[in-house]
Order: C-alpha cells, then structure tokens, then sequence
C-alpha cells in the first residue's frame, strides 16, 4: 500500500508497507494456531518427563513449522503443496484445458461471451448511449464489480525530465484521491502493451494515396525502406479500466432507474472526471469502448497477429450488419489447451506472467519503462498497474492497525532486551507518518503490478522471460506465478480490471 496526498499532491515515497505482515512475530493467525498445534504434543510430553517422546514431536515440529513458515519464491512449503494439488487436479479431471465454441464449430450467440479462466465469471453487457456511443460494461459477477474500458493515447515519458515525472506523479496522487472522495469508483487499472507492427495499416493507406506519375526510383527506395522498417516496428497501446462494487453503485443506480442501465449512468457520471485526469496526466484522447472494441482488445491481447487482420477490416468495409468489430462471442482465444505450471500457451503463443515488487523504498514514475523494451522483434511486453482507493474509514482502520501492530513488536522486543533492527525502527517511523497523512485527508492506495512477455509458440520462451527477468535486475523483483499462469496473464496483459486480490483483514494488511 502507498498513501497519495491532496492538495499538493505527491506520491509518498517511505510510507509503503506490505500486505500479509503478520501480528504474532511476523506470522499470522493461520500460521501462529497451526505452529502451536504441532508444538502442543511436544511441550505436553516435556512435561510429563517423556524426554524421547518429546524430542521426536520436536523435530516433527521443527520440520512442520519450516514448511509453515519459510516462503519459497513468495509462497510457504505448504501452500506450494495445495497450489500443486488443485493445479494437478484440474488437468487430471480435464477442467483446465479450453477449447472455444467457434473452434468446436457450435454456433453461439454473438452478444454471449466465450472466454476461459478466470473470463468466464464475466460478463458485458453495452449501456446506454454515451456521447454518441454505447459503452460497453464489463461486470465481475464473482466480486460484484462493474467497470468501463477505454483506450488512450499518450506521447510517452522516456524523453521526460526528473521535474516533470515528478509532476505526473502529483497528478496521479491527485487523480486517485479525487476518486476516492466520490466513493463510486474504487479501482483503477492501466495497461500498456507493446504490439509487434507488421505495417498492415500502413500498406492499406499506401495503396488508398499511391500517386500512378510517381518516379520509379522513389517508387523503389520506399519500398525497400517499408521493407526495412516494418519487420522490427513495435507500437505502444494504451487502456485504462475502472471499476466500482455494486455496494457503492447501487443507491445512485436506483436514482438513475436501477438495473443496468441504472448502473451505466452511475458509472457515466464518473468517466468524463476520470479523462479529465487522464488528460492531466498528458493523454492526448480518451475512448470508451463499446462491447466491440473490449472485444477487440481482449483478441489481440490472447493473439497479437489478430491486430492486423482487424485493422484491415476497420480500413475496407463493415460488417454485413452495418458495424464495425468483432463480437464479443469471438473475443476469446481459439484453443488454450492443458496449462503448464511456469507459462501459458494459447493461439499459438506462449506467456510467461510475473508480479513486479517494488522496492519499499519506493520509486519514481516511469521507472517501470525498461520491462517495456522489447529486445527482439516479434515479442510482446504487457505491464499492468491495478489501483485500488481505500475509503477514508478503511484507510483510517487499516493506517492504525499498522501503526499498533508496528509499535507493540517494537515495544515487545525493547521489554525483552532484544536489539531494534533498522527495519522495525523504519516501519515504525512509516506507520506513525502514515497514520499522521490519513488525518490529514489523505488517501491509502492499495496497488499492484503485473507484467508478461509474450511470444510465438515455436519460439523458446524462457530466453525470453529470462531477458525480461535482466531488465528489471537491480530495480525490481520479479515474481514469476507459478501454477496460475493462465490468471496472471489475465492481470498482466487484458484490459478487465482482473488483478487485485481482495482487501486483507485490518488486522492483516
């Protein structure tokens, strides 16, 4: 979590701290009961003189307490263990692998979504018309959310100063926070993905203003130039979604007519503040997608290659229908079959998904730039940053409850006579500041951020991770997932809003 300041907003750098820190020395509750379950037998039996019996509980003990206790690549022994058995278990039962309708050759309806994983729980229904277009929700019917997509255009920072990251920053801070006050629209999730150009839109509008009096030798040296250059083109895009619970939705949509087109107009009030402070933030234009264009950005996200069929389609003619895109019911990949533990193949490409931990120190905006920079032509770079603003009263309940919890380990371990590391003495100076901002109006953000590197199935795809793994060496800690591939994929490289666990107990966050 991080806490964003307004007015005068900046990011708080110093004021991180980790969800899942637990309150009895470090560990929680799960693991404090099941440690002293394993330790009960060998305690009873050193007080009933069974000095033998007791040292045998007591390695078995120590041997549980490790599995309990020490993570292995962010997950504990045991939870490894679990994660393995429902992994394995879904492939043996044949619930993992996934074949579309179209690709089975059922016919379907076109508005019904076909999407496998964790897509499956949702759905999209269009709203009504919205400056001149129909929105396209996207409803979560598992964590009761609905949101909206829309694709963006941005110049990009790699050419911008310190000062002015520093300003969008600022920006950011002060963007997240005014949310937060409406209390409508809680998360916030931005995508930007690289895409492998093969000039496909380019050649259409070449041969749309092609001059017949043209010299043959320009004729030639563009050619040779489009030849060049197309191959290893890479174009950036851009998506924000947000999203709202149907707890925070539901009075203003019952104002507004109540069911989903009540539910629409709640959220409609949203988004023009919403691109307003994207445009803040230097984005050039904001466009909400309708079920088409969600579709369109969810098929080039399982397949890139389907980028440009699709631009050459928006570029010659419509659909029979009079409409333009693709319908949700083919948004989906054709075939993802039996998911492997470390990658995830689907439409003839292989993903490798990670969680990005930045660093507690915190860091400045646009240093998440080089996990974007694609090494070879033809691969493909996904990052995601999911946010989350905590109400004020969640905030307030969740900054004490650090603050408490920091300050009784302090306290416990001076009464002891054990030395205070700089670690607990940081946290403990963190918490009080945070506590101190929270009073002040300020807002606690939950966030995390996900990234994958896509490419062709033929190709080896752990060169390729292993070259993303080097860019964010020495800034951030990657954390490959491990048995839940085909999830992380959603969080890292699909515009839905997928990728934010729920919110911890107070008590745990």
């Amino acid at each position: 979590m991080t806490t964003s300041q307004s007015p005068g907003p900046r990011v708080y750098r110093g004021l991180n701290h980790t969800e899942g820190i637990g309150w009895i020395a470090g560990m929680t509750p799960v693991q404090a009961f099941l440690l002293i379950g394993v330790c009960a037998p060998a305690l009873i039996a050193m007080s009933r003189n069974q000095w033998s019996a007791a040292l045998s509980w007591a390695v078995f003990a120590a041997i549980v307490a490790v599995l309990i206790l020490v993570p292995i690549h962010g997950r504990p022994a045991f939870r490894w263990l679990a994660d393995l058995v429902m992994f394995q278990t879904g492939v043996l039962m044949r619930w993992s692998p996934w074949q579309s309708r179209a690709a089975a050759g059922l016919a379907g309806d076109r508005t019904e979504p076909d999407l496998p994983g964790v897509l499956a729980r949702l759905e999209f229904p269009d709203g009504p018309e919205f400056h001149g277009s129909r929105i396209c929700l996207i409803h979560d019917t598992t964590e009761g959310r609905w949101g909206a997509t829309a694709k963006l255009t941005h110049s990009g920072v790699g050419m911008l100063s310190d000062d002015e990251c520093e300003r969008l920053a600022s920006r950011l801070g002060s963007m997240l926070v005014g949310l937060g006050h409406r209390e409508v629209v809680d998360r916030v999730s931005l995508l930007v993905r690289t895409v492998p150009d093969d000039g496909t839109e380019y050649a259409v509008w070449r041969d749309r203003h092609q001059r017949p009096d043209a010299p043959a030798l320009a004729r030639q040296v563009t050619a040779e130039i489009d030849r060049d250059v197309a191959s290893v083109s890479v174009r950036t895009e851009l998506f924000v979604t947000v999203s709202g619970t149907e707890e925070a939705l539901r009075r203003p949509a019952k104002a507004a007519g109540g069911g989903i087109t009540g539910r629409a107009f709640a959220l409609y009030r949203l988004l023009e503040g919403v691109a307003d402070g994207l445009r803040g933030l230097g984005v050039q234009s904001v466009t909400w997608l309708s079920s088409t264009g969600v579709a369109e950005a969810v098929k080039t996200g399982f397949n890139p290659a389907a980028a440009a069929g699709l631009s050459f389609r928006h570029l010659t003619s419509p659909d029979p229908d009079g409409t333009v895109g693709l319908p949700i019911s083919q948004a989906g990949p054709a075939l993802a079959p039996t998911p492997a533990a470390r990658a995830y193949h689907h439409d003839g490409y292989s993903s490798v998904a990670y969680a990005v931990q930045p660093p507690e120190s915190g860091t400045i905006f646009g240093s998440l730039g080089p996990l974007l920079a694609v090494r070879t032509a033809g691969e493909r770079r996904t990052l995601q940053i999911h946010y989350e603003i905590l109400s004020a009263a969640a905030g307030a309940r969740v900054v004490k409850s650090d603050r408490f919890r920091n300050n009784v380990l302090v306290d416990a371990k001076a009464q002891r006579g054990f030395n205070t590391t700089a670690v607990d003495s940081r946290r403990q100076r963190g918490a009080r500041d945070q506590e101190a901002a929270v009073a002040a109006g300020h807002a606690v953000v939950r966030f995390t951020v996900a990234s994958a590197i896509t490419v062709p199935a033929d190709w080896n795809v752990e060169d390729h991770a292993a070259r993303l793994e080097n860019d964010a060496s020495g800034r951030f800690h990657l954390l490959r997932l491990e048995l839940a591939q085909d999830s992380a994929f959603v969080a890292a490289a699909l515009p839905v809003g997928i990728g934010l666990p729920r919110e911890k107990r107070a008590f745990d966050s």
